[in-house]
């Protein structure tokens, strides 16, 4: 076993527990990351908007791949659109 393949062992179990608790909180979590868009975006002045909504959007696309652990043909969540 190579070094990689032991690192991927020990970090399964982690992988495992991040995911379950991305699950628990997966509304608190997308809550925060719009709040956060919302004051970062405010303190630009809407100069990054766009960037910012994409950024947001990216996170909630990982956030729900992570809290499904990449369930194959589970649909993702439905994402409140601000």
């Amino acid at each position: 076993m190579g070094l990689l393949d032991n690192l991927k062992a020990k970090l399964a179990p982690a992988k495992d527990k991040v995911g379950d608790l991305a699950q628990q909180h997966e509304g608190k979590l997308s809550d925060g990351l719009d709040k956060m868009a919302k004051a970062v975006d405010s303190r630009t002045k809407g100069k990054y908007s766009e960037k910012i909504a994409t950024g947001t959007d990216k996170a909630k696309d990982a956030l729900g791949k992570i809290a499904h652990h990449d369930e194959p043909g589970g649909t993702p969540p439905a994402t409140p659109s601000s």
